[in-house]
């Protein structure tokens, strides 16, 4: 999945979804409960745009680090 391009706004929080099967990627709507899986809260300082990570592989969350150009198989 490539990464999803969100204008974000300096001071807002924002709660990106960790287990994929939130229907608002990148950010959770609570789909995630039950699972033992929980958002990851993130605040911007500036506003502009962000790249969310939309493959949940990303070493640098929430946002994308290319990972989902690898195959699944190989770390990182």
């Amino acid at each position: 999945m490539n990464p999803i391009p969100v204008e974000v706004e300096a001071g807002k929080t924002y709660w990106w979804c960790r287990c994929g099967a939130s229907r608002t990627q990148p950010f959770c709507d609570g789909s995630h409960k039950g699972s033992g899986t929980a958002p990851l809260k993130w605040t911007a300082e500036t506003s502009g745009r962000q790249w969310f990570c939309a493959c949940k592989r990303t070493a640098t969350p929430p946002f994308c680090d290319g990972s989902h150009k690898k195959p699944a198989d190989v770390p990182g």
